[in-house]
Order: C-alpha cells, then sequence, then structure tokens
C-alpha cells in the first residue's frame, strides 16, 4: 500500500517536491508522485483523488500562484492533506501560502512554510506514526536525528 501521495501542479514544482520524495524514501515510507493541475486538468485531479481515497493515508500537494490544488484535494478525499506553498510568482509564495490557508470550515488543509516540503514529508510521517508502530520508530529516529 501507498503511504503517502505527493501531488504537484506543475511540472515546475518537482524540484521543490521532491525534497518530500527524498524524505519519505530515506525512511522507507513507499509513495506516489503526481502532476495535475486543478484548473488545467480536472479529470486528472478527480482521478488522482479517487486512486489516492483507495491507497494512500496521506496527502502532500504543492502549488504555487492561486494554490488552489491542496484545497482542491481536500475537497475530493477524506485523508489528510499537507499543502506546499510554492514560490513561483513575484509575491515569492505568499499568494499561495495565503490560498492554501484560508480554507473553509470543513476543509482543512494543514500548511507549512513556503517550499516546506520536506516539513511536509515530516508532517506526515507524524500523522502516520499514530497508528503504524513502525513509522513512529522511523519517526524517532529522525527526530532524534534532527534535535541532536
Amino acid at each position: 500500500m501507498i503511504k503517502v501521495a505527493i501531488i504537484m501542479g506543475s511540472k515546475s514544482d518537482i524540484g521543490i517536491m521532491q525534497k518530500a520524495e527524498a524524505v519519505l524514501n530515506e525512511y522507507g515510507i513507499k509513495n506516489e508522485m503526481y502532476v495535475a493541475s486543478a484548473h488545467r486538468n480536472p479529470e486528472k485531479v478527480r482521478e488522482i483523488a479517487n486512486h489516492i481515497e483507495e491507497c494512500c493515508d496521506v496527502v502532500i500537494a504543492g502549488a504555487g500562484m492561486a494554490a488552489h490544488l491542496p484545497g482542491v484535494m481536500a475537497s475530493m478525499v477524506t485523508k489528510p492533506v499537507i499543502g506546499v506553498p510554492i514560490d513561483a510568482s513575484p509575491l515569492h509564495g505568499m499568494d499561495a501560502l495565503l490560498a492554501i490557508v484560508q480554507m473553509p470550515p470543513g476543509i482543512p488543509v494543514a500548511t507549512v512554510a513556503v517550499n516546506g516540503a520536506k516539513n511536509a514529508a515530516i508532517l506526515a510521517m507524524q500523522i502516520m506514526a499514530l497508528k503504524d508502530d513502525e513509522i513512529k520508530r522511523k519517526y524517532s529516529e529522525l527526530r532524534k536525528a534532527v534535535c541532536a
């Protein structure tokens, strides 16, 4: 079973989102990466959301500018969604940050710092550690390494 789905709105976001993938891979947590724009490919986003609902525990969604993808994913799945605002505009990601954190009641998106994909992966591990003892052990290792 894939544990974490990493989705981004544009291929140009891959350099940032690979940081989440790298953390998950380092700790042996299965993940899949997707590229689909909430604006340009809403049907593809829906297909990915249906797949995620069946096979994943947590979603990490990165997007820049209007940054609708994290909120759209949160509206389509019951899994926790972590939004990563991407610095992709003259506003240096502040537009994306504000778009992601301003979700309506009932459709929450946890949000990390602009370009904070690494922390998104760590937060995903922390969420999964609540019910998976192996991930809890790995998360504890990570925390010890970070806090050493």
